[in-house]
Parts: C-alpha cells; sequence; structure tokens
C-alpha cells in the first residue's frame, strides 16, 4: 500500500506565494481582451441593429449604451482593443524567432503596456 504520510513529502508552492511572470500575466490578458473584443462586437451589432430597426428600440439601445454602465463597457472595450494590439504586435516579432530574451521579452511587455495605457488616453481625448 502507498504511504499517505504528507509529512515527509515537501508541500507545493500556495498560489499566493507563487509570483506570475509579467510575460504569462500578458498571455492570460491577450486571451480575455480577445474575448472581450468579441462581445463588444455583438454589441456593436446589436446598436446597429436597433438603428435600422426603428426608433423606439434605437432609443433603447442608445440609452443602454450611454449609460453609465455602457461607459464603463465602452472604456474597458478601449482598454482591450489597444492591450490586445499592442500584444498582439509582441506575438508577431515573436514569430520572426526574435525578442525571446529574458530581458528584451520583459522590456517588450512594458513597452507594449505603456503603449497600450497612452493610446487608451488619445482615444479618450479625441473620442
Amino acid at each position: 500500500m502507498a504511504d499517505v504520510n504528507p509529512g515527509n513529502r515537501p508541500l507545493s508552492p500556495h498560489l499566493q506565494v507563487y509570483r506570475w511572470p509579467l510575460n504569462m500575466a500578458l498571455s492570460i490578458l491577450h486571451r480575455i481582451t480577445g474575448t472581450a473584443m468579441g462581445v463588444t462586437g455583438v454589441l456593436i451589432v446589436w446598436y446597429f441593429l436597433a438603428l435600422a430597426t426603428g426608433p423606439d428600440y434605437f432609443e433603447t439601445a442608445s440609452a443602454v449604451l450611454t449609460s453609465w454602465f455602457g461607459d464603463i463597457v465602452l472604456f474597458l472595450s478601449v482598454c482591450a482593443l489597444w492591450l490586445h494590439f499592442a500584444n498582439g504586435v509582441r506575438h508577431l516579432i515573436w514569430d520572426t524567432g526574435s525578442h525571446f530574451g529574458l530581458k528584451t521579452s520583459k522590456r517588450s511587455a512594458y513597452i507594449g503596456i505603456g503603449f497600450a495605457v497612452v493610446m487608451v488616453i488619445v482615444t479618450i481625448i479625441v473620442g
């Protein structure tokens, strides 16, 4: 029979002890932002369908998207768009076989995050 005494075996590190590498966090965020942009696409299609359907339905859609909830969703959508774009450029550069080093990948991660933040601010100011 197997020895089930946990006192003799080392314990795995707990999630609170383990620190996520930046590239892992950005990889997960890249997938989340891609999915979020799909949901945003559905909202945009809903808005245009409401516009084509008639004024009463359009007023409902416009009221939802211009409310505080709609403002938050659209702001997060802009954040998702720029972060996904910046991270996608990083992946395209990696596809060429360059910038795989630890320092260069971390530097490109910070550059991508900074670019996304700047572009969100520019988008909010211009829009």
